[in-house]
């Protein structure tokens, strides 16, 4: 094996590793790599000798272990094998006006929030640039044999986004680079990583940021979001506003309803003073809570959820109800786990 991999290698490298054949090879095969064609035997501008070391020459990273269907089909939980054993997953999300894609940045999560499924298990590596890009090259196919087009990505799968950044960044570049996605159909989850949020706010992307809040007081939050003990929620606020700062980018919230925990109309009341902090004033997604076997809570009623939403609303403060897709296949927000064995419908 060569060492090199489909969707980490860069140009030069390509180029290097292809120095015996004629140059505009190289840039046939990069085009290739990065078309909806996944097996190299369907690169047929290329001759079948190259077609066959290419197979060799670049392999691919992620072996689907299960795909598990929602909704009619619409949505589709993956489970990927990857090379050294370790398992990840991907959902990807039909909807009549897009098709979007949940990606996995690491395998498991450090970040050990309460009531996560992938922060309950723990964390075991980082995915590198290739692995993360593959999982969007997979479902790219996909979608285009079902006549879809892929045009949302949101890292809002398995890991903490910005505590890999030295690959998650590499990777954005290259979604945004040879799949044309817009940086602002692209979203990157935090739980509140306040370097990685300043880090990004110089990037030239404009990528869209979704702190994951879930409270509005230190104590609440650094129950629910550890790593609040360590970011607290006003140094978060400051890396936030210097993300707004920066080309105005506007940020979301992300707030998991869970039952007399940070459902009150106090609770609604510190948030839009939070977003309200903000300029662009912060937008809310109120998320009710979806069941991880490790958390025995219960997710807010819809009378709480609409109520939570109206206090929000008479402070000037945007919120949408986010629509769960995927539950009843361990399939939706928080409940991502890579598990072995296939999820239980309820």
């Amino acid at each position: 094996m060569s060492g090199y991999h489909r969707f980490s290698i860069d140009h030069a490298s390509l180029a290097a590793a292809l120095s015996d054949e004629p140059s505009y090879r190289v840039e046939q095969v990069w085009k290739a790599i990065y078309s909806d064609r996944h097996d190299p035997q369907e690169w047929l501008e290329l001759p079948q000798r190259l077609r066959v070391r290419l197979a060799n020459l670049i392999p691919t990273q992620l072996c689907v272990e299960r795909d598990v269907m929602s909704d009619a089909g619409e949505t589709v939980k993956t489970l990927w094998r990857l090379n050294d054993g370790a398992y990840v997953e991907s959902v990807l999300m039909h909807y009549p006006d897009r098709t979007t894609l949940c990606v996995s940045s690491q395998v498991g999560c450090a970040m050990g929030c309460t009531f996560c499924a992938t922060g309950q298990a723990g964390f075991t590596r980082h995915l590198d640039t290739g692995e993360i890009v593959e999982q969007v090259a997979r479902a790219r196919r996909t979608s285009a044999a079902h006549n879809r087009r892929l045009s949302n990505i949101v890292f809002m799968g398995m890991g903490e986004p910005l505590a890999n950044e030295a690959n998650l960044w590499p990777a954005i570049e290259r979604i945004h680079s040879e799949y044309g996605l817009s940086a602002r159909h692209i979203t990157v989850s935090t739980v509140g990583l306040v370097p990685g949020i300043r880090a990004l706010a110089h990037r030239a992307l404009p990528v869209t940021l979704a702190v994951s809040l879930h409270a509005a007081d230190d104590l609440t939050r650094s129950e629910l979001v550890p790593m609040n003990n360590r970011y607290p929620i006003g140094a978060l606020m400051d890396a936030c506003q210097e993300y707004t700062r920066n080309g105005g980018r506007r940020i979301s919230f992300e707030w998991a309803l869970i039952s007399d925990v940070n459902d009150s109309d106090d609770d609604a009341e510190r948030l839009a003073q939070l977003c309200r902090q903000l300029r662009p004033v912060a937008h809310v997604n109120v998320i009710p809570l979806n069941d991880t076997p490790g958390y025995p809570v219960r997710g807010s009623s819809m009378d709480t959820v609409r109520r939570f939403i109206d206090v929000l609303s008479r402070r000037g403060v945007s919120a949408t109800i986010r629509s769960t897709r995927g539950d009843d296949i361990a399939a939706a927000c928080g409940q991502l786990a890579a598990s072995v064995d296939p999820p239980r419908r309820r």
